[in-house]
């Protein structure tokens, strides 16, 4: 699917899902529960520079449980080497306790990477999927921890290791 399609369809999601909600006196109390969030990143090497985005919401049951989706954009260029991905992604968050948050997420993102050699540049195009099991510290709108990528696979994923930090924070 390209990604014209992808943003039309959003799009389109979005327009009908703020017409349902103005139409009806019941969601107010829908919207009060939804959390607004995601992460942005950067990172400069000697030689090369990486840039992330991440909007995402959830929309909060209960004080311990809360799930949504989020949209992820990455870009990175090291010497001639560049990667592009993008996707989304669904997540769930438990919070045993208040200060516990457990999380499961399943992200699936469109690679394209250009490598370049002394002869040929190779370019690789492929979809990634990963599952995230993570668990942090909480204080509400902003958690810290670490999440496991049962999926991982070193040769094609664009993460640099199966285990790695997270900061999470919602509005």
């Amino acid at each position: 699917m390209s990604l014209k399609k992808l943003i039309f369809i959003g799009l389109a999601t979005l327009n009908i899902t703020i017409t349902l909600a103005q139409a009806s006196k019941n969601n107010s109390d829908l919207w009060n529960n939804v959390r607004f969030g995601g992460s942005i990143g950067l990172g400069f090497t000697n030689n090369g520079f990486n840039g992330s985005i991440a909007p995402s919401a959830i929309y909060q049951f209960n004080d311990k449980f809360a799930s949504g989706a989020s949209l992820s954009f990455n870009y990175a260029k090291f010497d001639n080497d560049k990667l592009l991905a993008y996707g989304g992604s669904v997540l769930s968050l438990y919070n045993p306790l208040p200060q516990i948050q457990l999380s499961a997420e399943f992200e699936q993102l469109r690679i394209n990477r250009t490598i370049t050699t002394p002869t040929i540049d190779i370019e690789d195009n492929y979809w990634l999927p990963a599952f995230f099991i993570g668990a942090g510290y909480s204080n509400r709108n902003v958690t810290f921890g670490l999440r496991y990528d049962v999926l991982y696979d070193d040769t094609k994923s664009i993460y640099g290791n199966a285990l790695m930090p997270f900061v999470r924070v919602y509005f």
